[in-house]
Formats: C-alpha cells, sequence, structure tokens
C-alpha cells in the first residue's frame, strides 16, 4: 500500500483555487479501453490518473465511481438471453477489476486510496460504510466505489447520483467522451446543438442522454448540480473543478428558461 502522502506547500495553497470542497467523478468503463474495443489500456489508465492528481493538488476531497462496460454490461448480456440479476451481478464485478486497476495507477502518481464496494469482499476491499468512505475523504485519500449500489437493476449512473448524495458531494462530474450535452448525437447530426446549461426536467422530458431518468432524478430530489463534459480533453478536470465554465451543466432553473444553448 503506497504511504500516506503529505499535504505539499503547493497543495495547500491550491486549496483556494477550488470552487468545491468534494466532489464524485463519475467515469464510465468505455472510457479505460481507449482504442482497444476491450478491456484496459493502461496509458488511458495513466492519463485519467494524472487528471486525478491534478484535481487533487487544488485541494478537494475526490470520490469515483466507475462503470464496467469495457469487460462487461449486465444489461447487455440480458439483452443476448442471459438472466437480468445475474447479469448485474457479473457487471458489478467487472466494476471491481476496473476500481482495482484505478487504484494501482492514483498511487502510482502518489496518491492514497481506498476502494469501497456495494457486495462484500474483504480480500481486495472495504464493504461500502457511508461514514467511513466520509472519514477517508476528509483525510485526503480518493475513494474509488466499485459494484455499483450492490443491487441488480440499477445502473452505475444510479450509483454514482446515491453515493454523491450519501457522501454530502457538492456536485457531480460525470466524464463522457464528448463536450456536454446535445439536443441529439453530435457523432450522426452534425447540426446537432450543445446545451451550456439546462434543467433536470428539461433533460428528463426531452430523454436527453445525460444519466438514466432514476439518477436525473435523485440528482432533482436532492439539488445535485451535474457537470457533462468531455474526459479527453487535458486538465478539463482541474478546470471544472476550478469553477470554470466546461461541458454542459444541468441544474435547477426556472420552468420559463430551463435551457441555454453554448
Amino acid at each position: 500500500m503506497t504511504p500516506e502522502p503529505s499535504r505539499t506547500v503547493e497543495a495547500a495553497a491550491s486549496h483556494s483555487q477550488a470552487r468545491y470542497g468534494r466532489i464524485l467523478l463519475k467515469l464510465s468503463g468505455e472510457a479505460l479501453m481507449g482504442e482497444q474495443g476491450y478491456g484496459i489500456d493502461t496509458a488511458v489508465l495513466q492519463y485519467i490518473a494524472d487528471e486525478v492528481q491534478r484535481a487533487h493538488m487544488l485541494g478537494v476531497q475526490i470520490a469515483i465511481v466507475i462503470g464496467g462496460g469495457n469487460i462487461l454490461r449486465g444489461k447487455t448480456a440480458a439483452a443476448a438471453g442471459m438472466d437480468r440479476a445475474q447479469a448485474d451481478y457479473m457487471g458489478m464485478l467487472a466494476t471491481v477489476i476496473n476500481a482495482l486497476a484505478l487504484q494501482d495507477a492514483l498511487e502510482h502518481v502518489g496518491l492514497s486510496t481506498r476502494v469501497q464496494t456495494g457486495i462484500e469482499m474483504p480480500s481486495v476491499a472495504e464493504p461500502f460504510i457511508r461514514r467511513r468512505a466520509i472519514r477517508h475523504l476528509e483525510k485526503g485519500r480518493v475513494v474509488i466505489l466499485a459494484a455499483g449500489t450492490g443491487n441488480p437493476h440499477f445502473t452505475t449512473d444510479t450509483a454514482a447520483a446515491l453515493r454523491a448524495i450519501e457522501l454530502h458531494c457538492e456536485v457531480l462530474l460525470k466524464a463522457t467522451k464528448v463536450d456536454g450535452v446535445y439536443d441529439d448525437d453530435p457523432m450522426r447530426n452534425p447540426q446537432a446543438r450543445r446545451f451550456r446549461e439546462l434543467s433536470y426536467m428539461r433533460a428528463l422530458n426531452m430523454g436527453l442522454a445525460v444519466m438514466d431518468a432514476t439518477a436525473l432524478s435523485l440528482c432533482k430530489e436532492n439539488d445535485l448540480p451535474i457537470i457533462v463534459f468531455d474526459l479527453h480533453t487535458p486538465q478539463n478536470i482541474e478546470a471544472v473543478v476550478r469553477g470554470e465554465r466546461r461541458g454542459t451543466l444541468v441544474h435547477a432553473m426556472p420552468d420559463d428558461d430551463d435551457a441555454h444553448w453554448a
């Protein structure tokens, strides 16, 4: 285990530059596979670790929820004929593999980490215990939350929203392969427009690819803002933590002013 890093003078000086004190970063499993099409690309893992380290140096407390789609996605396996609950449990185990890989990468750049899981497996990780996770964050450790909620039929988006609320995070950062939320798929439609900000209800009513409806509803009910941004733009996580405008902000807005375009 990597020893606890001491808080450097640089980190202490940077603390005031962070807009948020505690964040939850949602990473998809697909983000880890890079151009390989499957599994984990170590170069991408190193890139993510470097990006998280830059944000951590601002003094922000960081929790991370990671998906497992680079290995197995429960919904896809269920569509192929597997029992849905069985497939979802397999998908949860895939997130644990990703969490351990990310833990290793983060510790190689000097960050202290803890992995907590929704399914107990004490040989490799702690069980998710809310107060313990908060204590880890207060001590400057990056907490990686794996195995979703520990229950089938819930996505890792929902797990991210739930954990962010439980841990009193100030914002949920969803890292994606595009630079925000669009009114159509920008990969297929070059005329698609990007939102600079929009309301929870607008995102729900339009069925926009922000997060699934359960996750969005949780964020709406608890007034937890979501920022959707491009993971592959260097220093984007750091910029968002500083409060710079990146991607799309989803939050509570007046009904007569429920979206602004980029």
